[in-house]
């Protein structure tokens, strides 16, 4: 009589006879960044105080990787929505290619709001469509990056110790059309739910670990992110006396590999 452990002769020869195939490398594709890079800046700095380092810091940032930048001081909540309509327009309007946007925030804000310099809120979404592939075609197709350094709710992270669908088939065919919503990138800098944290002095943790990656390291964007994500990981804040714990959040939907340098 068989024990448990044993396997029946004609599922074991099964096993056997099944070939383990040599995963093959991915294929690299990367963005076209020949073309033009603009960059739109939008902070609100009143009762924001360090905004004015992290201003300096993402200056000092689009100089390095060679974009053009319009930084816009304290929008209201419209202006934020208006600003973005001639940014769209800008891009549109471009006498070359457009090969990259980025698109930065700084503001008070809540789960999906950012608030302006008149304290009324305008949705982040609102904000983000004015360059999907439908509403601008400038960049249909081409990356564009939203850099958002904001509160997202009022939980504080104190950290912790370290310790059968239906399947689809899709064509494999390069498609004749694209999704409204892809290469894009939406760079938050805290968790929703959970507030950002920016000194009085030195500016935001989030925007000054982003902008020394993004000038002083060479890497696909989100490779360089992850390492953005790595140092804000490693970073010890205190608030009111208590150590506090913040990462940042990514959201891609790019189809390509991103290179600024």
């Amino acid at each position: 009589m068989a024990s448990r452990d044993q396997i029946p002769a004609d599922q074991n020869t099964l096993g056997m006879e099944e070939q383990v195939t040599k995963p093959q490398p991915l294929k690299e594709e990367a963005y076209d960044m020949s073309g033009a890079r603009l960059a739109l800046t939008l902070c609100v700095t009143e009762e924001r105080d360090g905004s004015g380092v992290d201003m300096e810091a993402v200056k000092h940032m689009f100089h390095q990787l060679r974009f053009k930048n319009k930084m816009i001081k304290n929008p209201t909540s419209q202006q934020f929505l208006d600003e973005m309509k001639t940014f769209q327009e800008t891009l549109d309007e471009w006498p070359e290619p457009v090969s990259c946007a980025f698109v930065v925030l700084m503001a008070h804000g809540d789960a999906g709001l950012l608030k302006g310099v008149d304290e009324e809120m305008v949705k982040l979404d609102d904000i983000f469509e004015a360059l999907n592939n439908r509403n601008c075609k400038a960049l249909r197709g081409r990356p564009k990056v939203f850099i958002v350094q904001a509160c997202r709710g009022e939980h504080r992270d104190q950290g912790e110790a370290i310790g059968g669908d239906q399947m689809v088939m899709m064509e494999e065919e390069p498609p004749e059309t694209i999704p409204t919503f892809t290469d894009a990138v939406h760079v938050y800098a805290t968790m929703e739910g959970y507030i950002a944290y920016r000194h009085d002095q030195e500016g935001s943790c989030f925007i000054q670990i982003l902008t020394e990656v993004f000038t002083k390291k060479k890497g696909p964007v989100l490779e360089l992110l992850t390492e953005v994500t790595r140092r804000m990981a490693e970073a010890e804040l205190v608030q009111e006396g208590r150590a506090r714990k913040v990462n940042p959040e990514i959201h891609s939907t790019l189809r390509k590999r991103l290179y600024l340098q």
